[in-house]
């Protein structure tokens, strides 16, 4: 899918609008955060945050290596 962003005035700052579209291809609605990364070919932007993604797998390692002593401490 190829669209042409306009670049618009939302107050004291630039936005752009999206297609329906690609809202629906994102899975992503009003309210919803978007990660604007660099790619060599341009940008990407995706819901996706790797960072997030990578702090979350961590928790969840510990979480499972620790089962038990997080059992004990949610009684």
């Amino acid at each position: 899918m190829n669209a042409t962003l306009k670049i618009i005035q939302i107050g004291n700052s630039l936005g752009v609008t999206l297609p329906k579209e690609a809202l629906a291809a994102l899975k992503v609605e009003k309210g919803d955060a978007l990660i604007l990364t660099s790619a060599p070919d341009g940008f990407r932007l995706t819901p996706y945050d790797p960072e997030t993604e990578r702090q979350l797998e961590a928790v969840r390692a510990v979480m499972k290596k620790r089962r038990n002593a997080l059992r004990e401490l949610a009684k």
